[in-house]
């Protein structure tokens, strides 16, 4: 990594994950393959800053920690990079088990669970899921049709205000690792009990 850091991609420790290295990486990694309009790439670190506006808008009273669990979901990208769902199935298996991993790695050091509590996944889900549909129609050339085809139609949802215009890289990795420090400057997560429990058993294996 950029700042020195060593990460072992089938043990990743917690303490080998750098904010710096995180909104770099994430900052120059291109949804949808890249294939979208405008001068710059739609990054996975806008769009999880995206996902995270999105969280808040569906959950006014959302915690810190569940903010940051949404800003972070992509986190293992910034190392493996942002692979098409197709080619994921292709993979299979491994991937999938060194994405975990990883996103495991991301959420301790950041003081989150290792695995979420189940309602966080759940909101977090449908907010990616409105995310991606709303950049597949913007960004990256599909009908609604064909958005109907891949992603659910987002229900309930009033997209006015959100802002999908692709900016540099550089901008955007100063909004994600500021939009993480502000989370941090709110205060220590607020992690269920039975979470946080099944964190510290992870940790320790």
């Amino acid at each position: 990594m950029l700042s020195g850091r060593r990460l072992d991609l089938l043990d990743p420790s917690p303490l080998d994950v750098e904010l710096s290295d995180l909104a770099h990486g994430l900052a120059r990694v291109a949804r949808w393959n890249g294939q979208t309009k405008g001068d710059h790439a739609f990054s996975v670190a806008q769009h999880s800053l995206l996902v995270t506006d999105i969280v808040e808008r569906l959950k006014p009273d959302a915690s810190v920690a569940l903010r940051l669990a949404a800003l972070l979901h992509d986190g293992p990208e910034y190392v493996i990079g942002d692979m098409i769902s197709p080619l994921k199935a292709v993979i299979g298996g491994n991937y999938k088990r060194v994405e975990k991993r990883l996103q495991e790695a991301v959420h301790l050091r950041f003081g989150l669970p290792a695995a979420l509590p189940v309602a966080w996944t759940r909101c977090i889900k449908r907010a990616d899921t409105i995310a991606a549909w709303h950049e597949a129609i913007t960004l990256a050339g599909f009908s609604e049709k064909e958005a109907g085809q891949t992603f659910a139609r987002p229900r309930g949802f009033d997209p006015t205000g959100l802002d999908l215009t692709p900016l540099p890289a550089a901008e955007i990795e100063r909004s994600f690792e500021e939009r993480v420090r502000s989370f941090e400057r709110a205060g220590s997560p607020t992690v269920p009990a039975k979470a946080k429990q099944a964190s510290d058993s992870e940790s320790l294996r």
